[in-house]
């Protein structure tokens, strides 16, 4: 099981820090994968970070503006958001792969959901 937190409503130009946390199984062999789904839109990959040498990916869009980064002995992961934009509101869902990518298919756990804001 995954559960995020950290959502909410900031400015732009604020930053945010959401965390995933993993319950009731180990995600050390899994990739996370961060997914955001805005009103009317389809769910997209946001960012990505394998289990093994921690490689990460992030859509285009958010290069440069998101973190992403994992603590296996903390069973957490988290995605560090700066310099939001109204583009940037959506529902943002964390996701355990065996398979790094953003390939929705391939994620075996996902989290509830937490909900970014970003408005003035």
């Amino acid at each position: 099981q995954l559960v995020e937190s950290g959502g909410g409503l900031v400015q732009p130009g604020e930053s945010l820090r959401l965390s995933c946390t993993a319950s009731g199984e180990t995600l050390d062999y899994y990739a996370i994968g961060w997914f955001r789904q805005a009103p009317g839109k389809e769910r997209e990959g946001v960012s990505c970070i394998t289990s093994g040498d921690y490689s990460t990916s992030y859509k285009d869009s958010v290069k440069g503006r998101f973190t992403i980064s994992r603590d296996n002995a903390q069973s957490t992961m988290w995605l560090q958001m700066n310099n939001l934009s109204p583009d940037d509101t959506a529902v943002y869902y964390c996701g355990a792969s065996q398979l790094p990518g953003f390939e929705e298919h391939e994620y075996d756990f996902w989290g509830q959901g937490t909900q970014v804001t970003v408005s003035s």
